[in-house]
């Protein structure tokens, strides 16, 4: 599974990166960084959290 986010829905709230740190980051520039685009089986729980928490809807998962 690949992480997938509508950079024009992404107002980089952080909800993503509270739920599944390992793979999203914002920067000081409050801009969201996708670590982890592949999505091990181990943290697939916590990335669809963060995708279910998104406030604006701006991420998905996608088969690769």
């Amino acid at each position: 599974m690949k992480i997938v986010v509508d950079w024009d829905r992404c107002e980089a709230n952080g909800v993503c990166v509270r739920a599944a740190p390992e793979s999203f980051h914002l920067d000081d520039k409050d801009q969201l960084h996708v670590l982890t685009e592949s999505v091990p089986s181990e943290l697939r729980a916590k990335v669809e959290k963060a995708i279910r928490g998104c406030p604006k809807q701006a991420l998905s998962l996608s088969e690769e």
